[in-house]
């Protein structure tokens, strides 16, 4: 069964997964915790992205303070600014006290806005003067109130995208740019999966007073074998449905559930093994900015020596060498146009090297 050594012991125990890419954001988020500057979490829905935001809170030295949630996309527009910031008696129909928002709740600890891509257009320069001066107005009120607050948000959308599109006001996006997350999906560490899996049969069986003791090899192959467009929050939806229809003792998925998710995968063009594993260094390195060694480079995500790494790259036809200047990735055979263009410094960097595709 599953056993907490499976997840890092300064964390919380939801908290699960030892893949190098899972590794690499709690990395981050132990150095993010020490700051207190605005964190921006991105991912897929079902990545968990509410579970690093409160792990962030747990390692930072607001700890002791509240961590409020809100989420921008659960609640009307027109009640978006009071749940916020709070409202004076009498500042709307059916205002019957003064009411403490969000901001004012968490005042001393951190505020996570989840979805905070769907934060209407009107009370986004708010937020943005929040985020400045850590200071708002009530709906219905001149007094400023001052607050102590660390901001976390999240979201699901392209936020530079939709900045693009007019959707979303550019300045906000940088101010809550500051630090960024990228949570991987969870068909990116599946590595992860069987360790996840234990812990959610754990959890649900011991919540439903029912031992699951054996989980079949077959059910588990099945299980990594899925691409999980749901992530992590998907898998926990399968999993606490099959321990509740499970007869006995032994996990088991429903017959059609086994099926679903064992379907023929549509036909995808041919290539070898180097061409597959050439595009996702190339995909891994435009994902690190180009950075090829240190904590937050390409190596240590792909759960590689950096120099084993230049190895396969030069093998594999992406040339490596020292230069100062910027110029976009090319092919070496001359073929595609460049994947993506060169860092802002240059290349892809480790101690002076770039690496050209």
């Amino acid at each position: 069964m599953y056993s907490k050594s499976a997840a890092l012991s300064e964390f919380d125990q939801e908290i699960v997964g030892q893949s190098p890419a899972f590794q690499y954001v709690l990395n981050q988020v132990r150095i993010i915790a020490k700051s207190d500057s605005v964190t921006l979490i991105q991912g897929e829905t079902g990545t968990g992205k509410e579970v690093i935001a409160r792990a962030i809170h747990d390692q930072s030295s607001r700890s002791r303070g509240p961590f409020v949630k809100l989420n921008c996309a659960a609640i009307p527009g027109p009640l978006l600014e009071s749940e916020l910031f709070g409202h004076e008696r009498g500042a709307f129909t059916g205002a019957f006290a003064q009411t403490k928002g969000r901001f004012q709740m968490a005042d001393g600890g951190t505020l996570f806005l989840d979805e905070i891509g769907d934060l209407p257009l009107e009370l986004q320069p708010k937020l943005l003067r929040v985020l400045q001066e850590q200071e708002f107005e009530r709906l219905g009120s001149g007094q400023t109130v001052r607050v102590n607050v660390r901001v976390v948000a999240a979201t699901n959308q392209d936020l530079s995208q939709m900045v693009a599109n007019k959707q979303f006001r550019a300045d906000l996006y940088y101010r809550l740019n500051v630090i960024p997350i990228s949570l991987p999906p969870l068909r990116d560490r599946t590595a992860d999966i069987p360790a996840l899996v234990k812990y959610f049969v754990n959890k649900f069986s011991t919540r439903l007073n029912k031992p699951i003791d054996v989980i079949p090899e077959e059910v588990m192959e099945v299980l990594k074998a899925h691409d999980w467009p749901g992530n992590i929050r998907e898998l926990q939806n399968v999993i606490e449905r099959a321990v509740v229809l499970s007869p006995e003792s032994v996990l088991r998925l429903a017959l059609t559930e086994m099926k679903q998710m064992t379907k023929a995968e549509p036909a995808v063009a041919a290539c070898t093994l180097a061409d597959a594993e050439r595009e996702h260094i190339l995909g891994v390195l435009k994902q690190t900015g180009g950075m090829i060694g240190g904590e937050a480079g390409a190596a240590t995500r792909l759960g590689l020596p950096r120099t084993t790494l230049i190895y396969k790259m030069r093998k594999l036809g992406i040339e490596v060498r020292r230069a100062n200047r910027s110029r976009p990735l090319q092919k070496t055979d001359g073929g595609e146009s460049a994947l993506f263009a060169c860092a802002a410094a240059g290349g892809f960097r480790t101690d002076g090297l770039e690496a050209f595709a």
